[in-house]
């Protein structure tokens, strides 16, 4: 005999309704993830290292043509909003102060995997191409690779790239941007 269990999923209004009710203290790292709510791995210092690094290299290169979004929510739909570790946004003069970036304002979404790479490549990376985010970019440190994931079509990346120490890494909405993975792998 099968077990039927019930699962309640929620949206983005009871997400924000809950966590003004304290259901969440300031110190959970959770987000919404297809309607469930999905505690994160705490944060190490490689990890934290290369978030940093990132912010650093992406603030000099890309920051008078776009937004550095560091750790925050991106508005993907009605029951996903994801915290990236690092989204490059399409510049806004109200630096979305109005609303969080939807997937039209999202010019690469960043995820550095530590103890995470599955979920992140299993679960966020196809999320992130159903919603059609042009690029994503999942730094596997334990492999000590920059995966690239580029082109979504009908939930799917067409195109995946891996760069190594040594190599490049461009980002295909801003081709002028040449990025050493060793600067950004540590």
């Amino acid at each position: 005999m099968s077990v039927q269990i019930a699962r309640k999923h929620f949206n983005v209004t009871e997400f924000y309704r809950m966590a003004t009710a304290g259901v969440f203290s300031e110190d959970d790292r959770v987000e919404l993830i297809e309607g469930e709510i999905i505690e994160m791995s705490p944060i190490g210092s490689r990890h934290a290292s290369c978030v940093g690094r990132l912010t650093e290299l992406f603030g000099r290169v890309a920051g008078v043509e776009s937004i550095v979004w560091v750790q925050n929510p991106v508005h993907l739909d009605e029951y996903s909003e994801p915290l990236p570790d690092i989204a490059l946004l399409k510049r806004r003069d109200d630096f979305y102060a109005g609303s969080y970036p939807a997937p039209a304002d999202v010019l690469l979404l960043i995820e550095v995997s530590d103890t995470s790479v599955e979920y992140d490549r299993e679960i966020k990376v196809p999320l992130y191409a159903g919603a059609k985010i042009p690029e994503v970019w999942l730094v596997n440190l334990p492999a000590d690779v920059i995966e690239i994931y580029r082109q979504p079509v009908n939930g799917r990346y067409m195109e995946i790239q891996q760069a190594k120490r040594g190599e490049s890494v461009t980002l295909s909405m801003i081709p002028t941007l040449l990025l050493d993975a060793n600067s950004i792998l540590g």
